[in-house]
């Protein structure tokens, strides 16, 4: 146990791009039953345990919260830290949906204007009560993977965007392996241990081919942009 959850700095110093803060620890997240349904090795099962346990020590935002972050600074320009970028989007007038809460990002941007928050189920991923051309921004962290049929989610991403517009997400990707549908298996659910409900059922098992969803939602592009690889990864496509 010990050794699957070392966290693996870089090469180069690891910084919080919410915070700046440099100092890391990672707490235990998977559980063996998730694990055995996942089948996940002993190092894929601490890739994400770092990936969803892993945090700043100072502001306590996750890796995969980095990631998205790092992401969303990158694809609309901004230079700084997370913890000013609410006010500099206010300030240019982005318009920023978030789907379900990203993370511990949400506290980021709560309360800005222009800041959207739609929560499940009130709002549909599928089917969206927003106009087309509406946002400058879709965010989402660890939810497509939720969702029954995500291309379908990422094609109203794509609608509710105007042009130039990105949409910027992560999901739990194992990057040596390929994309799976579980559509016919045994039921898994990510949540805490033991959660059977609904909205933590498990529909599709992310890989290094996670991108070729984006592009069949009528994506023009998608990168993957890595914080910490492999540990650290968002996806960003461009509307």
């Amino acid at each position: 146990m010990a050794d699957r959850l070392e966290f693996r700095p870089p090469d180069a110093a690891l910084a919080c791009p919410c915070c700046g803060g440099t100092e890391f620890a990672v707490a235990p997240v998977i559980w063996k039953g998730l694990a055995e349904e996942w089948r996940l090795s002993p190092e894929e099962w601490r890739l994400v345990d770092e990936q969803q346990g892993g945090h700043c020590r100072r502001c306590g935002t996750n890796l995969r919260s980095q990631a998205l972050a790092a992401a969303m600074m990158k694809v609309t320009g901004f230079q700084g830290l997370f913890v000013q970028y609410g006010e500099w989007m206010a300030a240019r007038g982005l318009q920023v949906l978030e789907i379900n809460p990203a993370g511990s990002l949400t506290r980021f941007l709560a309360g800005r204007p222009g800041h959207r928050l739609a929560t499940y189920p009130d709002v549909d991923m599928m089917a969206m009560p927003y106009a087309g051309g509406s946002f400058d921004l879709v965010i989402h962290s660890d939810t497509l993977e939720h969702v029954r049929h995500p291309v379908r989610a990422l094609a109203e991403c794509r609608r509710v965007l105007k042009p130039g517009g990105h949409c910027v997400y992560t999901v739990p990707l194992l990057p040596g392996r390929l994309t799976l549908s579980r559509e016919g298996m045994p039921p898994s659910y990510h949540g805490s241990p033991g959660a059977g409900a609904a909205d933590y059922v498990v529909w599709t098992e992310y890989g290094a081919d996670a991108w070729r969803q984006a592009l069949e939602a009528g994506f023009g592009e998608c990168r993957i942009m890595a914080h910490k690889f492999p540990s650290a990864l968002a996806l960003a496509a461009a509307a």
